[in-house]
């Protein structure tokens, strides 16, 4: 991966993009058709586009970071072999924000139909699991808003690969949310998880990682897409539907090898 400095018009388009991203968490409520069960086709095919594009395009950009980045200071030698375990902790982080979760709320989230009038929000247990959710995939994405500025690959087709892959998982981190938290998150987390998108862009507009540096919040970042797209896929009550899933998956994998 590289430092490069975006130009002007990379700059411009990745504005644009991070207003297409939050348009998903602003109005993706408004897709009908997606909370019912079985798992709509359209979230099982986009957790397969975005399980696919970290495979294919985010692990192997890791893997080559990896080579430079035992030679770089500030302590980042550590991971010349090992920036993997910066994925693996990105899993583990938001495994134990998913934990934590459920063990404030009653019953399994995915076994409860989206609450209204706000209700998981009202006891201290039920804020306090609402705001764990909402720092969270905050800081999450923070990160896809700095990286819509900085990638490996600068240029303006990578830019729309990274930006579509995450339009589709956001899709499928806001229909979770909203089924656990409701009129809650429709009130005030969706305008925070928006905000901190654009909180991304403007930190990428003064800020340039290096090459060592850069690996470790797209290295973060690959293991969150991962768990959160397993936790919404898997789980048997989600009755997902594997050949959408599937077919995300590999039909993203081939775009991503020709292009």
């Amino acid at each position: 991966m590289s430092g490069h400095t975006p130009t002007l018009g990379i700059e411009l388009a990745g504005v644009a993009v991070a207003v297409a991203l939050a348009t998903v968490h602003l109005f993706g409520g408004r897709l009908h058709g997606l909370g019912r069960m079985p798992r709509s086709r359209w979230l099982s095919l986009s957790g397969g586009v975005s399980v696919a594009y970290v495979f294919v395009h985010v692990l192997p950009e890791i893997s080559r970071a990896a080579r430079n980045v035992g030679a770089e200071p500030f302590g980042l030698g550590f991971l010349e072999r090992h920036v993997y375990l910066v994925a693996l902790a990105g899993f583990v982080t938001y495994y134990g924000v998913e934990r934590a979760a459920k063990r404030g709320t009653p019953g399994d989230a995915g076994e409860r139909p989206a609450q209204h009038g706000g209700e998981s929000g009202e006891d201290a247990d039920g804020t306090r699991v609402f705001w764990m959710h909402v720092v969270a995939f905050a800081l999450y994405n923070v990160l896809v808003g700095y990286l819509l500025l900085h990638r490996e690959q600068p240029g303006l087709e990578s830019l729309l690969l990274f930006g579509f892959a995450m339009a589709l998982h956001f899709l499928v981190n806001d229909w979770g949310l909203r089924q656990h938290h409701g009129d809650v998150y429709h009130d005030r987390g969706r305008w925070v998880l928006a905000g901190a998108i654009f909180l991304g862009v403007v930190v990428g507009t003064v800020v340039s990682l290096d090459h060592a540096a850069l690996a470790v919040p797209f290295a973060f970042l690959a293991g969150g897409v991962i768990l959160n797209v397993i936790k919404e896929e898997v789980p048997a009550e989600r009755q997902s539907r594997f050949p959408a899933f599937a077919l995300g998956a590999a039909g993203y994998t081939v775009v991503l090898l020709l292009v």
